[in-house]
């Protein structure tokens, strides 16, 4: 039984450093790739830099919801949790929006905005395109998403925060959940047993415009 449990053990930590170098590749490839996109973006006429911008919204998009989102499901929640390693250690729900988006490449404060309320750090990054509902009922919010399209969301809530992507006519809602802390970051309807659903306030914010792409192919830095 304990050479069992000794060869488990030795397995999981195997598998987490494996996961952990993987991630580790992900996030160097993400750089290379920027460092493509600005030498060409640099040189480009204003045509050319109207479609590179669209192909690196897509390119952020699917790098950060099917590759990212992916190391980091199943990782705890924790109140004070701050894990910058995927499924090592715990995240809290503000950390997990701040440190995703800053390993996706965007120059962010993580420990300040991650710290403070999450309509600060959304009006600074989807600047126009926020919207506010108070005490609507969910599917209001669903038909909402759906109207303005495929993309990348941030919400913010009574007390707690998260992304909201929608795909296909699909709307997910991608966060570390408090309800279930064991399981932490996951994916699931917004009408499920989440915060989401039970909130009074919620303020939506529509990320990835061509200002925030452009930010990031710049590395410019948000305050």
């Amino acid at each position: 039984m304990k050479r069992i449990l000794l060869f488990l053990s030795v397995l999981m930590l195997t598998q987490n450093y494996a996961q952990n170098k993987e991630y580790t590749v992900t996030l160097q490839e993400i750089l290379a790739e920027r460092n493509r996109i600005k030498t060409s973006y640099t040189i480009a006429n204003s045509e050319a830099k109207d479609s590179i911008l669209k192909e690196t919204r897509k390119y952020l998009f699917k790098t950060l919801v099917d590759d990212i989102f992916e190391y980091w499901y199943e990782t705890p929640w924790d109140f004070n949790g701050h894990t910058t390693i995927p499924r090592k250690g715990k995240i809290a729900c503000g950390y997990f929006v701040t440190t995703t988006l800053e390993d996706l490449g965007f120059a962010i404060p993580r420990f300040k905005w991650a710290q403070s309320a999450s309509e600060v750090f959304i009006k600074k990054l989807a600047v126009d395109q926020v919207t506010r509902f108070t005490n609507k009922p969910v599917i209001v919010i669903e038909n909402f998403l759906l109207e303005h399209g495929n993309g990348l969301y941030l919400v913010g809530l009574d007390d707690h925060t998260g992304f909201i992507v929608v795909k296909n006519k699909k709307v997910r809602f991608i966060h570390a959940s408090y309800y279930k802390p064991e399981i932490g970051v996951m994916s699931e309807v917004l009408d499920s047993e989440n915060p989401l659903k039970y909130s009074k306030y919620r303020v939506i914010g529509k990320l990835l415009s061509d200002t925030m792409v452009e930010n990031w192919i710049n590395t410019i830095r948000y305050y």
